[in-house]
């Protein structure tokens, strides 16, 4: 991921776990209109009786349909041990959230820890991960960086950091945004799944930029707009700024995922979700 508040990383665009393979897939990204039995006020009066996405329950389904995108799981706590190189100019993508080497939020991630916990199997990397960020370089991490990650993630105070990290610096700022812009549940996790793919730097393709370019055409509910227009415009832009980099082209995560869920209405992100993701098919009961 972007560090947001690093300015030496916020040109480097964030990670996306995914098979090479899939690089360069395309998907349709055409507007969903809102089904011809929703009006606006039924909308409208939809979002205002959801829960946050930070209700732990909808917090849970949260992180299992990013998961099911950056990991091709539901499983989401089984990724705390994650690590791999994917070879996308990030360095090592890591944890739940999909901490990278290359721009800065495994630096913060690994700094808290050492914060906490001093001497853990991770502190002896702090020098080097200072020195590798902002690029794709692995000096001074091979060829142990891979093993002791994962040792570190059986370590409970390790896990703990990851889930605050991927809190203050992803869900908060993003279920905060979506909350002042009176957006329901499922428009909280669209904001949420665009900055965990593109951080929310200064660059074209941020969080901050993409919902300034979904501004453009449409107005959030806080403004007088229709959440599911907005929301329609939000994902046309959130398409757009995948589609600036070859990584991230595949935009299934968007199509068949959350305009799946947009076009049902859903905007309370009630169960039951059937959702795919690069062709493969999810459920949550």
């Amino acid at each position: 991921m972007r560090h947001p508040n690093n300015p030496t990383t916020n040109t480097v665009l964030t990670s996306r776990r995914t098979l090479l393979a899939l690089l360069g897939a395309s998907a349709a990204g055409a507007v969903l209109l809102r089904p011809a039995h929703a009006s606006a006020a039924s909308a409208a009066s939809a979002a205002a009786s959801c829960v946050g996405l930070d209700d732990p329950a909808k917090k849970e389904i949260a992180m299992k349909l990013v998961s099911s995108a950056e990991n091709s799981s539901l499983d989401w706590k089984a990724q705390y041990k994650y690590i791999e190189d994917i070879g996308d100019g990030r360095g090592y993508t890591a944890g739940i959230i999909g901490f990278c080497s290359g721009t800065g939020d495994m630096l913060d991630l690994v700094q808290l820890y050492t914060d906490r916990k001093p001497g853990n199997v991770l502190a002896k990397y702090l020098p080097a991960l200072r020195r590798v960020n902002g690029t794709d370089s692995h000096s001074g991490l091979d060829p142990n960086f891979p093993s002791d990650w994962r040792k570190a993630a059986q370590d409970t105070a390790f896990q703990q950091a990851q889930n605050d990290e991927r809190d203050r610096v992803y869900f908060n700022p993003a279920v905060q945004q979506g909350k002042t812009d009176r957006l329901g549940t499922l428009g909280q996790f669209a904001y949420y799944d665009a900055i965990v793919m593109h951080g929310d730097g200064d660059d074209s393709t941020s969080f901050r930029n993409i919902r300034k370019r979904a501004l453009g055409k449409a107005k959030p509910p806080a403004q007088g707009g229709d959440e599911v227009t907005y929301l329609n415009a939000f994902l046309d832009a959130r398409v757009w700024a995948m589609k600036q980099e070859e990584a991230h082209s595949d935009t299934t995560r968007v199509d068949t995922e959350q305009r799946v869920f947009l076009r049902k209405g859903n905007l309370c992100l009630n169960t039951p979700l059937d959702w795919k993701v690069y062709g493969d098919s999810y459920h949550i009961g």
